[in-house]
Order: C-alpha cells, then structure tokens, then sequence
C-alpha cells in the first residue's frame, strides 16, 4: 500500500476541500465531495443536477470523465503529494442514470515521475442502488512540490 503525505484521514479531507475544490472553480461550481483520500485510495460523490446532464438525460461523459480524473489525481495526490494529470483514458460502460456519481480511484504502482492509478465510476439512484458506468487508468505526474504538512 503506498504511503500518505497527510497525517490523518481527516487532514487528507481537508486538504483537498481546500486545494482542490475551492481552488478550482469547476470542482467548487460542480459541487464534488471528497469522501476519502488516504494511503492511495480516493472516494467523491456528486450530486446530479439538470445542468450536469446531456440531452437523454444521463449524466454528461465530460462529467463522469472529470470524476474518474479527480479520482486518479487524489488517490496520487494522496500517495505522492501535488501532481497534475498526465493522460487518462476511459471506457464507458452504461449511461449514467441517477442522482449522484461516486468514483473510486486505487494507485497501481506509484513512482517518482508519474503514478499509475485506476478509477471506477458508478451513478446511484435515490435508494443508493449503484451501477457501474465508467472504469478508466491514468497516468498522474508528481510536480515536485512541497505540500504544508497537515
């Protein structure tokens, strides 16, 4: 399991509610919750709401998109501290019908120069019932940069 650049569980949540959502106004606008980054795992869930949808109605591919990406970022981000995305590629699997995204991203091998990490996507409906709809694999670069120990 890779090691964590936080302290806790909790220091790791907070950081990223600080840093990557309210430093990034689409994270911030789309309102993503992180739920868990530590140790190399991450874990968000998004509310759906019309705005986010396309015109069937199911959530927009660039939504779901954007969910496995953060979750590969934070699961590295999490493990190896600040990086940026280097290249993702994803498969969608069933159209994303329901009232929330949750993605779930676990670092594969995490290196000095990039992290390999692998995301699932699932839309879940009112009753919390969830359907897998998207898996991807990115490829996530370290900047190099310190974080503030947390």
């Amino acid at each position: 399991m890779p090691e964590t650049r936080f302290s806790s569980p909790e220091a790791s949540i907070a950081y990223m509610k600080e840093v990557a959502i309210e430093r990034s106004g689409f994270s911030s606008w789309l309102g993503v919750e992180p739920i868990k980054v530590w140790q190399g795992e991450s874990e968000l869930l998004l509310s759906m709401r019309d705005e986010l949808t396309q015109h069937h109605g199911f959530a927009h591919g660039a939504i779901v998109g954007l969910m496995a990406d953060n979750a590969c970022a934070w699961a590295a981000a999490s493990a190896v501290g600040d990086v940026v995305t280097g290249s993702y590629s994803i498969n969608f699997l069933a159209p994303a019908i329901g009232t929330a995204l949750r993605a779930k991203g676990t670092v594969i091998k995490a290196g000095k120069r990039q992290v390999v990490v692998r995301a699932d996507v699932w839309s879940e409906d009112a009753e919390g019932t969830a359907k897998l709809v998207a898996s991807a694999q990115g490829t996530i670069i370290p900047t190099g940069k310190v974080e503030l120990p947390r």
